[in-house]
């Protein structure tokens, strides 16, 4: 799990089927299930709020899978308290 300011915006796991969980809007969270079909699927229980599951099968592009996190990091850092967003860098609990 990857949080900024106490809020979560990755989840990761591995094992037999490695994967990351990341939000995004939900237009676009459909457009790239729709782009990796089996692949990229709707998280459960979250994701009506745009949240798709990854599996890390090399299908979807590591710049890809870069490009997921920084959004679904940059959406969670534009909703904190402006005390709690990072200055800058890595912020100590991600």
């Amino acid at each position: 799990m990857a949080k900024v300011g106490g809020k979560i915006f990755a989840f990761l796991g591995s094992g037999e089927r490695a994967g990351l969980t990341c939000g995004r809007d939900a237009d676009e969270a459909a457009e790239l299930r729709a782009a990796h079909p089996g692949t990229v699927t709707q998280s459960a229980y979250i994701g009506r709020y745009g949240w798709n599951s990854v599996t890390l099968d090399g299908a979807v592009p590591d710049d890809e899978l870069r490009e997921l996190i920084d959004i679904s990091y940059d959406a969670v850092v534009a909703k904190l308290p402006k005390r709690l967003r990072p200055a800058s860098g890595l912020p100590p609990d991600r």
